[in-house]
Protein backbone atom coordinates (compact mmCIF):
# COMPACT_ATOMS: atom_id res chain seq x y z
CA UNK A 1 0.00 0.00 0.00
CA UNK A 2 1.52 3.36 -0.64
CA UNK A 3 -0.24 6.94 -0.95
CA UNK A 4 -0.01 6.89 -5.22
CA UNK A 5 -2.98 4.47 -4.53
CA UNK A 6 -5.00 6.12 -1.66
CA UNK A 7 -8.42 7.63 -3.06
CA UNK A 8 -8.42 11.28 -2.52
CA UNK A 9 -10.82 12.20 -0.03
CA UNK A 10 -13.03 15.29 0.63
CA UNK A 11 -13.87 16.29 -2.39
CA UNK A 12 -16.87 17.01 -4.27
CA UNK A 13 -16.81 14.10 -6.10
CA UNK A 14 -15.72 12.30 -2.93
CA UNK A 15 -19.48 13.64 -1.66
CA UNK A 16 -21.23 11.95 -4.11
CA UNK A 17 -20.06 8.37 -3.19
CA UNK A 18 -17.90 8.29 0.06
CA UNK A 19 -18.21 4.45 0.14
CA UNK A 20 -15.23 3.10 -2.68
CA UNK A 21 -12.97 5.12 -0.94
CA UNK A 22 -14.05 3.76 2.37
CA UNK A 23 -13.85 0.44 1.01
CA UNK A 24 -10.34 1.06 0.29
CA UNK A 25 -9.03 2.69 3.57
CA UNK A 26 -10.99 -0.83 5.51
CA UNK A 27 -8.83 -2.97 3.47
CA UNK A 28 -5.51 -1.13 3.13
CA UNK A 29 -5.33 1.83 5.98
CA UNK A 30 -8.33 1.14 8.45
CA UNK A 31 -6.92 3.66 10.86
CA UNK A 32 -5.22 6.80 8.67
CA UNK A 33 -3.30 9.86 9.67
CA UNK A 34 -5.15 12.43 7.19
CA UNK A 35 -4.69 16.21 6.58
CA UNK A 36 -8.50 17.78 6.51
CA UNK A 37 -9.69 20.40 4.38
CA UNK A 38 -9.48 22.82 7.10
CA UNK A 39 -5.83 22.10 7.26
CA UNK A 40 -6.44 19.52 11.13
CA UNK A 41 -4.42 16.46 11.24
CA UNK A 42 -6.72 13.47 12.55
CA UNK A 43 -6.66 9.61 12.49
CA UNK A 44 -9.28 8.14 10.25
CA UNK A 45 -10.71 4.59 11.41
CA UNK A 46 -12.71 3.17 9.05
CA UNK A 47 -13.06 -0.72 10.39
CA UNK A 48 -16.44 -1.64 12.64
CA UNK A 49 -14.46 -3.46 15.19
CA UNK A 50 -12.04 -0.42 15.55
CA UNK A 51 -15.13 2.44 15.76
CA UNK A 52 -17.25 0.31 18.15
CA UNK A 53 -13.51 0.46 20.37
CA UNK A 54 -13.16 3.83 20.03
CA UNK A 55 -16.25 5.42 20.04
CA UNK A 56 -17.06 3.32 23.97
CA UNK A 57 -13.06 3.88 25.18
CA UNK A 58 -12.68 6.36 27.97
CA UNK A 59 -9.56 7.21 26.79
CA UNK A 60 -10.74 9.17 23.84
CA UNK A 61 -12.26 12.37 25.11
CA UNK A 62 -15.18 14.51 23.94
CA UNK A 63 -13.76 17.71 25.70
CA UNK A 64 -11.53 19.83 23.11
CA UNK A 65 -9.36 20.60 25.75
CA UNK A 66 -7.43 17.57 25.39
CA UNK A 67 -6.61 18.96 21.72
CA UNK A 68 -2.64 19.44 20.91
CA UNK A 69 -3.31 22.04 18.23
CA UNK A 70 -5.40 24.56 20.59
CA UNK A 71 -4.89 27.29 17.88
CA UNK A 72 -7.38 24.50 15.61
CA UNK A 73 -10.25 24.91 18.15
CA UNK A 74 -9.59 28.74 18.41
CA UNK A 75 -9.99 29.55 15.13
CA UNK A 76 -13.06 27.01 14.78
CA UNK A 77 -11.45 24.27 13.05
CA UNK A 78 -12.83 21.77 15.46
CA UNK A 79 -16.42 21.38 16.42
CA UNK A 80 -19.62 22.96 15.58
CA UNK A 81 -19.11 26.48 13.92
CA UNK A 82 -18.98 28.92 16.38
CA UNK A 83 -20.39 27.27 19.49
CA UNK A 84 -16.98 28.49 21.01
CA UNK A 85 -17.57 32.59 20.34
CA UNK A 86 -21.34 32.13 21.52
CA UNK A 87 -20.39 30.51 25.01
CA UNK A 88 -22.27 27.25 23.82
CA UNK A 89 -19.92 24.56 24.44
CA UNK A 90 -20.47 23.36 27.66
CA UNK A 91 -23.08 20.47 26.30
CA UNK A 92 -23.57 16.37 25.73
CA UNK A 93 -21.13 16.53 22.77
CA UNK A 94 -18.02 18.12 24.19
CA UNK A 95 -17.69 17.18 27.73
CA UNK A 96 -16.70 13.71 29.57
CA UNK A 97 -18.06 12.35 32.78
CA UNK A 98 -18.33 13.27 35.44
CA UNK A 99 -19.88 16.45 33.69
CA UNK A 100 -21.34 14.82 30.87
CA UNK A 101 -23.12 12.30 33.31
CA UNK A 102 -24.94 15.00 35.21
CA UNK A 103 -25.98 16.78 32.25
CA UNK A 104 -27.08 13.79 30.30
CA UNK A 105 -28.76 12.39 33.62
CA UNK A 106 -30.83 16.32 33.66
CA UNK A 107 -31.67 15.49 30.31
CA UNK A 108 -32.86 11.98 30.15
CA UNK A 109 -35.49 13.61 33.22
CA UNK A 110 -36.80 15.91 30.50
CA UNK A 111 -36.60 13.74 27.69
CA UNK A 112 -38.27 10.45 28.38
CA UNK A 113 -39.29 7.77 26.12
CA UNK A 114 -43.04 8.99 27.22
CA UNK A 115 -42.78 12.07 26.65
CA UNK A 116 -41.39 11.33 22.76
CA UNK A 117 -44.33 8.54 22.43
CA UNK A 118 -46.99 11.00 23.20
CA UNK A 119 -44.97 13.21 20.70
CA UNK A 120 -46.72 11.12 18.30
CA UNK A 121 -49.75 12.62 17.09
CA UNK A 122 -48.19 15.75 16.67
CA UNK A 123 -45.30 14.49 14.09
CA UNK A 124 -48.21 12.87 12.29
CA UNK A 125 -50.10 16.37 12.10
CA UNK A 126 -46.97 17.94 11.08
CA UNK A 127 -46.16 15.49 8.22
CA UNK A 128 -49.73 15.63 7.14
CA UNK A 129 -49.42 18.97 6.66
CA UNK A 130 -46.19 19.47 4.86
CA UNK A 131 -47.50 16.97 2.38
CA UNK A 132 -50.94 18.96 1.97
CA UNK A 133 -48.40 22.50 0.90
CA UNK A 134 -47.13 20.76 -2.17
CA UNK A 135 -49.09 17.73 -3.02
CA UNK A 136 -51.67 19.22 -5.13
CA UNK A 137 -48.73 21.10 -7.22
CA UNK A 138 -47.32 17.30 -8.20
CA UNK A 139 -43.92 17.97 -7.73
CA UNK A 140 -41.77 19.39 -4.75
CA UNK A 141 -37.78 19.84 -3.68
CA UNK A 142 -38.41 17.04 -0.65
CA UNK A 143 -35.48 18.48 1.39
CA UNK A 144 -36.59 21.93 1.19
CA UNK A 145 -40.53 21.58 1.54
CA UNK A 146 -40.48 18.24 3.97
CA UNK A 147 -37.27 16.78 4.96
CA UNK A 148 -36.03 20.31 6.64
CA UNK A 149 -39.17 21.56 8.30
CA UNK A 150 -40.91 18.83 9.77
CA UNK A 151 -37.80 18.26 12.53
CA UNK A 152 -36.99 21.76 13.10
CA UNK A 153 -40.95 22.54 14.34
CA UNK A 154 -40.79 19.26 15.75
CA UNK A 155 -37.92 20.09 18.22
CA UNK A 156 -39.02 23.21 18.13
CA UNK A 157 -42.65 22.19 19.65
CA UNK A 158 -40.82 19.59 22.10
CA UNK A 159 -38.61 22.59 23.42
CA UNK A 160 -41.42 24.83 24.03
CA UNK A 161 -40.59 27.78 21.53
CA UNK A 162 -43.74 29.34 20.67
CA UNK A 163 -45.59 29.10 17.63
CA UNK A 164 -44.89 32.75 16.15
CA UNK A 165 -40.62 32.54 16.70
CA UNK A 166 -40.41 29.41 14.96
CA UNK A 167 -39.95 30.56 11.74
CA UNK A 168 -36.40 32.22 13.45
CA UNK A 169 -35.03 28.97 14.03
CA UNK A 170 -35.88 27.65 10.91
CA UNK A 171 -34.12 30.93 9.50
CA UNK A 172 -31.51 30.05 11.98
CA UNK A 173 -31.10 26.90 11.22
CA UNK A 174 -31.12 27.14 7.69
CA UNK A 175 -28.06 29.15 7.33
CA UNK A 176 -26.10 26.24 9.32
CA UNK A 177 -27.20 23.71 6.47
CA UNK A 178 -26.36 26.17 3.70
CA UNK A 179 -23.00 27.30 5.15
CA UNK A 180 -22.10 23.55 6.41
CA UNK A 181 -19.52 23.08 3.98
CA UNK A 182 -18.56 26.66 3.43
CA UNK A 183 -17.65 29.67 5.34
CA UNK A 184 -18.44 29.14 8.77
CA UNK A 185 -19.27 32.73 9.78
CA UNK A 186 -22.80 32.68 8.64
CA UNK A 187 -23.32 29.69 10.73
CA UNK A 188 -21.45 31.36 13.97
CA UNK A 189 -24.03 34.39 13.38
CA UNK A 190 -27.22 31.73 13.43
CA UNK A 191 -25.57 30.28 16.86
CA UNK A 192 -25.11 33.52 18.33
CA UNK A 193 -28.67 34.61 17.45
CA UNK A 194 -30.06 31.08 18.64
CA UNK A 195 -28.44 31.53 21.86
CA UNK A 196 -29.35 34.87 22.93
CA UNK A 197 -33.24 34.03 22.10
CA UNK A 198 -32.43 30.69 24.07
CA UNK A 199 -31.36 32.28 27.28
CA UNK A 200 -33.81 34.99 27.03
CA UNK A 201 -36.64 32.23 26.48
CA UNK A 202 -34.84 30.32 29.30
CA UNK A 203 -35.63 33.48 31.71
CA UNK A 204 -39.58 33.65 30.38
CA UNK A 205 -39.77 30.12 31.02
CA UNK A 206 -38.49 30.37 34.85
CA UNK A 207 -41.63 32.31 35.15
CA UNK A 208 -43.83 30.53 33.86
CA UNK A 209 -43.24 26.45 33.69
CA UNK A 210 -44.99 24.54 31.16
CA UNK A 211 -44.82 20.84 30.05
CA UNK A 212 -42.04 21.18 27.61
CA UNK A 213 -38.22 20.13 27.58
CA UNK A 214 -36.74 23.79 28.33
CA UNK A 215 -39.16 24.00 31.49
CA UNK A 216 -38.33 20.07 32.08
CA UNK A 217 -34.53 21.11 32.27
CA UNK A 218 -35.40 23.86 34.76
CA UNK A 219 -37.88 21.81 36.90
CA UNK A 220 -34.54 18.96 36.80
CA UNK A 221 -32.10 21.65 38.11
CA UNK A 222 -34.49 23.04 40.38
CA UNK A 223 -34.72 19.54 42.36
CA UNK A 224 -32.02 18.47 42.50
CA UNK A 225 -28.32 19.09 40.18
CA UNK A 226 -27.73 22.50 39.18
CA UNK A 227 -27.83 23.50 35.81
CA UNK A 228 -26.04 27.18 35.07
CA UNK A 229 -27.60 29.13 32.94
CA UNK A 230 -25.14 28.80 30.39
CA UNK A 231 -25.25 24.82 30.62
CA UNK A 232 -29.38 25.13 29.75
CA UNK A 233 -28.93 27.68 26.90
CA UNK A 234 -26.10 24.72 25.47
CA UNK A 235 -28.45 21.55 26.21
CA UNK A 236 -31.24 23.87 24.45
CA UNK A 237 -28.86 24.13 21.54
CA UNK A 238 -27.59 21.10 20.83
CA UNK A 239 -30.85 19.40 21.76
CA UNK A 240 -31.88 21.91 18.50
CA UNK A 241 -28.82 20.87 16.34
CA UNK A 242 -28.50 17.56 16.57
CA UNK A 243 -32.21 16.59 16.78
CA UNK A 244 -33.02 18.34 13.51
CA UNK A 245 -30.31 17.86 11.15
CA UNK A 246 -29.84 13.94 11.63
CA UNK A 247 -33.45 14.10 10.79
CA UNK A 248 -33.10 15.61 7.82
CA UNK A 249 -30.62 13.68 6.41
CA UNK A 250 -32.34 10.52 7.86
CA UNK A 251 -35.83 11.35 5.29
CA UNK A 252 -33.63 12.61 2.57
CA UNK A 253 -31.24 9.95 2.58
CA UNK A 254 -33.85 7.02 3.34
CA UNK A 255 -36.43 8.73 0.74
CA UNK A 256 -33.30 9.13 -2.00
CA UNK A 257 -32.06 5.36 -1.43
CA UNK A 258 -35.77 4.29 -2.08
CA UNK A 259 -36.37 6.09 -5.00
CA UNK A 260 -33.05 4.29 -6.03
CA UNK A 261 -34.20 0.82 -5.05
CA UNK A 262 -37.79 0.18 -6.67
CA UNK A 263 -37.53 -3.64 -5.56
CA UNK A 264 -37.32 -2.59 -1.60
CA UNK A 265 -39.65 0.28 -1.91
CA UNK A 266 -42.54 -1.60 -3.74
CA UNK A 267 -41.39 -4.29 -0.78
CA UNK A 268 -42.45 -1.59 1.78
CA UNK A 269 -45.06 0.15 -0.12
CA UNK A 270 -47.17 -2.97 0.48
CA UNK A 271 -45.99 -3.51 3.40
CA UNK A 272 -47.51 -0.27 4.47
CA UNK A 273 -50.83 -0.75 2.43
CA UNK A 274 -50.80 -4.37 4.26
CA UNK A 275 -51.05 -2.53 7.21
CA UNK A 276 -47.97 -4.47 8.37
CA UNK A 277 -45.45 -1.87 10.10
CA UNK A 278 -42.67 -4.54 10.97
CA UNK A 279 -40.74 -3.72 7.70
CA UNK A 280 -40.96 -0.47 8.24
CA UNK A 281 -39.06 -0.08 11.80
CA UNK A 282 -36.32 -2.69 10.15
CA UNK A 283 -36.28 -0.12 6.78
CA UNK A 284 -35.62 2.63 9.04
CA UNK A 285 -32.58 0.83 10.57
CA UNK A 286 -31.15 -0.43 7.34
CA UNK A 287 -31.60 3.14 5.76
CA UNK A 288 -29.53 4.12 8.42
CA UNK A 289 -26.32 1.66 8.25
CA UNK A 290 -26.60 2.07 4.78
CA UNK A 291 -26.57 5.84 3.83
CA UNK A 292 -26.67 7.22 7.30
CA UNK A 293 -27.30 10.96 8.55
CA UNK A 294 -23.67 11.36 9.98
CA UNK A 295 -20.72 10.26 8.07
CA UNK A 296 -18.19 10.99 10.83
CA UNK A 297 -19.14 10.48 14.39
CA UNK A 298 -17.89 14.25 16.66
CA UNK A 299 -14.45 14.72 17.56
CA UNK A 300 -12.62 12.79 19.79
CA UNK A 301 -9.21 12.97 21.13
CA UNK A 302 -6.69 10.97 23.01
CA UNK A 303 -5.81 11.35 26.29
CA UNK A 304 -2.81 9.59 26.91
CA UNK A 305 -0.99 7.35 23.97
CA UNK A 306 -3.42 4.72 22.86
CA UNK A 307 -3.10 1.84 20.13
CA UNK A 308 -6.34 1.08 17.70
CA UNK A 309 -5.99 -0.69 14.65
CA UNK A 310 -2.15 -1.35 15.22
CA UNK A 311 -1.80 2.13 15.06
CA UNK A 312 0.19 3.92 17.77
CA UNK A 313 -2.24 7.51 18.62
CA UNK A 314 -0.40 10.12 20.42
CA UNK A 315 -1.67 12.08 23.04
CA UNK A 316 -3.55 14.91 21.88
CA UNK A 317 -4.53 13.69 19.17
CA UNK A 318 -7.57 14.32 17.38
CA UNK A 319 -9.41 10.71 16.25
CA UNK A 320 -12.65 10.73 13.73
CA UNK A 321 -14.56 7.56 13.97
CA UNK A 322 -16.21 7.50 10.23
CA UNK A 323 -19.69 5.65 10.89
CA UNK A 324 -20.29 5.44 7.51
CA UNK A 325 -17.59 2.94 6.63
CA UNK A 326 -18.10 1.01 9.68
CA UNK A 327 -21.43 0.33 8.79
CA UNK A 328 -20.26 -0.97 5.26
CA UNK A 329 -17.57 -3.43 6.94
CA UNK A 330 -17.95 -7.04 5.14
CA UNK A 331 -16.78 -8.27 8.38
CA UNK A 332 -19.58 -7.13 10.13
CA UNK A 333 -22.27 -6.96 7.66
CA UNK A 334 -23.31 -9.52 5.34
CA UNK A 335 -23.42 -8.06 1.75
CA UNK A 336 -23.19 -4.78 3.25
CA UNK A 337 -23.67 -2.50 0.13
CA UNK A 338 -26.55 -4.34 -0.29
CA UNK A 339 -29.91 -2.21 0.82
CA UNK A 340 -32.23 -4.89 2.69
CA UNK A 341 -34.65 -3.32 4.20
CA UNK A 342 -35.55 -6.86 6.08
CA UNK A 343 -32.42 -7.07 7.28
CA UNK A 344 -32.63 -8.37 10.94
CA UNK A 345 -28.73 -8.70 12.43
CA UNK A 346 -28.44 -4.97 11.84
CA UNK A 347 -26.23 -3.30 14.63
CA UNK A 348 -25.24 -0.40 13.13
CA UNK A 349 -23.78 2.71 14.90
CA UNK A 350 -25.65 5.10 13.21
CA UNK A 351 -26.40 7.04 16.42
CA UNK A 352 -23.10 6.00 17.59
CA UNK A 353 -22.63 3.80 20.58
CA UNK A 354 -21.42 4.13 24.12
CA UNK A 355 -21.78 7.04 26.99
CA UNK A 356 -22.65 9.28 23.72
CA UNK A 357 -25.25 7.55 21.94
CA UNK A 358 -27.52 9.96 20.54
CA UNK A 359 -29.84 11.01 22.88
CA UNK A 360 -32.60 11.78 20.32
CA UNK A 361 -32.47 8.55 18.91
CA UNK A 362 -36.65 7.25 19.50
CA UNK A 363 -37.81 10.99 18.19
CA UNK A 364 -35.24 10.49 14.86
CA UNK A 365 -36.88 6.55 14.58
CA UNK A 366 -40.44 8.76 14.70
CA UNK A 367 -39.96 11.28 12.56
CA UNK A 368 -38.28 8.78 9.85
CA UNK A 369 -40.88 6.82 10.44
CA UNK A 370 -43.90 8.94 9.81
CA UNK A 371 -42.38 10.91 7.16
CA UNK A 372 -41.56 8.01 5.00
CA UNK A 373 -44.62 5.77 5.88
CA UNK A 374 -47.29 9.09 4.94
CA UNK A 375 -44.64 9.59 1.74
CA UNK A 376 -44.83 6.06 0.44
CA UNK A 377 -48.71 6.01 0.98
CA UNK A 378 -49.07 9.84 0.00
CA UNK A 379 -47.35 9.61 -3.35
CA UNK A 380 -47.10 6.35 -3.88
CA UNK A 381 -45.64 6.98 -7.69
CA UNK A 382 -43.29 9.24 -6.73
CA UNK A 383 -40.22 9.74 -8.95
CA UNK A 384 -36.90 11.39 -9.15
CA UNK A 385 -37.19 14.39 -11.12
CA UNK A 386 -33.37 14.81 -11.74
CA UNK A 387 -30.44 13.07 -12.73
CA UNK A 388 -29.07 11.23 -9.75
CA UNK A 389 -25.91 12.21 -10.93
CA UNK A 390 -26.20 15.86 -11.27
CA UNK A 391 -27.58 16.10 -7.22
CA UNK A 392 -25.45 17.58 -5.38
CA UNK A 393 -24.34 16.91 -1.59
CA UNK A 394 -23.88 19.76 0.87
CA UNK A 395 -20.14 19.81 2.08
CA UNK A 396 -19.21 19.13 5.55
CA UNK A 397 -17.37 16.60 7.92
CA UNK A 398 -19.71 15.19 10.04
CA UNK A 399 -23.25 14.85 8.70
CA UNK A 400 -23.68 13.48 4.97
CA UNK A 401 -27.23 14.79 3.13
CA UNK A 402 -28.36 15.82 0.07
CA UNK A 403 -28.79 19.77 -1.08
CA UNK A 404 -32.07 18.76 -2.73
CA UNK A 405 -34.42 16.38 -3.39
CA UNK A 406 -36.01 17.25 -6.30
CA UNK A 407 -39.49 14.95 -7.17
CA UNK A 408 -42.72 14.49 -9.47
CA UNK A 409 -46.05 12.31 -8.37
CA UNK A 410 -49.32 12.20 -9.10
CA UNK A 411 -50.96 15.47 -7.78
CA UNK A 412 -52.89 14.47 -4.46
CA UNK A 413 -55.67 16.61 -2.79
CA UNK A 414 -55.04 17.73 1.19
CA UNK A 415 -55.42 14.73 3.77
CA UNK A 416 -58.90 15.28 5.79
CA UNK A 417 -57.41 14.09 8.64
Amino acid sequence: MTDATAPTLFTWEFASDPYPAYAWLREHAPVRRTTLPSGVDAWLVTRYADARQALADARLSKNPVHHSEQAAHAKGKVGIPGERGAELMTHLLNIDPPDHTRLRRLVSKAFTPRRTAAFEPRVQELTRGLIDAFAARGSADLIHEFAFPLPIYAICDLLGVPAEDQDDFRDWAGAMIRHGGGPRGGVARAVKRMRSYLLELIHRKRADLGDDLISGLIRASDHGEHLTENEAAAMAFILLFAGFETTVNLIGNGTYALLRHPVQRALLQDALAAGDSALLDTAIEELLRWDGPVEIATWRFATEPLTLGGQRIGEGEPVLVVLAAADRDPGRFAGPDTLDLARRDNPHLGFGHGIHYCLGAPLARLEGRTALAQLLTRLPDLQLAQNPEDLRWRGGLIMRGLRTLPVTFSADTPSSA
